[in-house]
């Protein structure tokens, strides 16, 4: 029976998330029930992508992401793949009319980190930020809004720049496994072999302005929604606070995180905001 293949898929995107990120995986599950899976389902995707770009060096990697993008056309088009992951993202694509565009545009930043490892103009940059990140807040955002598109074209801006400040926050703390790892590096016009403290606050600035933006969406967003984003905005934040405070001849030498501990503080104390209203 396909329904119980479906429940194999699900599970799978489910694994995928708590496997590859405690702290996403952790905000994720503050969302309410009816959409949690379906963020799970986007998450598999995005990462699974994301691996074969970054992590499989030994092998064909170009071979293997031209499956994943043929095995995904197929998925789209025939309402089911044999690949969970894909499985359980069509469900949610078709569920909640996720463009095709978005989906092109960041299968299409994915490919970038293939063969481009230098973002040289703003516009290179804010290309693959726009693929990479706005579009997933844009996926997130149609599950959150459940079909009211109103809501979405009022949220849409905001989501955006969440997505945008997230992905800017993990360009800045894996800019050693970046550059030295994968010999890449997002920011244009940043010298990272002599990084200093001018450049550092001019990116962690450019955050700020993102997350002040995608603050206002959340604040906006349906009951089931909003703690599970909230949660994720203030462990993001969380990490640019310690981005600020290190030295920026250290972050090109190690990689800021924020421990299990803290994250399960920040839950706790980010819950009482919440129950008391200050997050409005």
């Amino acid at each position: 029976m396909k329904e119980l293949f479906d429940i194999v898929s699900q599970t799978c995107s489910k694994k995928v998330t708590h496997t590859y990120s405690t702290s996403f995986s952790l905000a994720t599950k503050m969302l309410a029930p009816s959409i949690r899976q379906h963020i799970y389902n986007i998450y598999g995707f995005v990462r699974f992508a994301d691996e074969i770009v970054d992590s499989f060096h030994d092998y064909d990697k170009e071979t293997l992401f031209q499956r994943f993008e043929q095995d995904l056309e197929h998925g789209l088009s025939e309402k089911i793949s044999l690949n969970p992951i894909l499985n359980s993202f069509q469900h949610t694509v078709h569920a909640f009319g996720i463009e095709r565009d978005m989906i092109d545009a960041f299968m299409r930043s994915m490919r970038f980190d293939l063969t481009k490892s230098v973002y040289r103009t703003e516009a290179e940059y804010q290309e693959y930020i726009h693929g990479s990140a706005d579009v997933v807040g844009l996926m997130c955002l149609k599950v959150f809004v459940q079909g009211d598109a109103e809501k979405y074209e009022q949220l849409k801006e905001s989501a955006m720049h969440l997505g945008s400040a997230f992905q800017k926050v993990n360009f800045l703390r894996d800019l050693k496994a970046d550059y030295e790892g994968l010999s890449r590096t997002y920011f244009p016009n940043t010298n990272l072999e002599a990084l200093d403290e001018l450049s550092k606050e001019a990116i962690i600035n450019d955050i700020e302005e993102d997350f002040r933006k995608g603050y206002e969406g959340i604040l906006q967003l349906p009951a089931e929604a909003k703690f599970g984003v909230f949660m994720a905005y203030r462990y993001y934040r969380r990490l640019l606070k310690k981005l600020r405070r290190t030295p920026a001849v250290d972050i090109k030498n190690t990689r800021i995180r924020v421990p299990n501990y803290e994250k399960f503080g920040l839950l706790t104390r980010s819950y009482v905001k919440y129950q008391l209203k200050l997050v409005r």
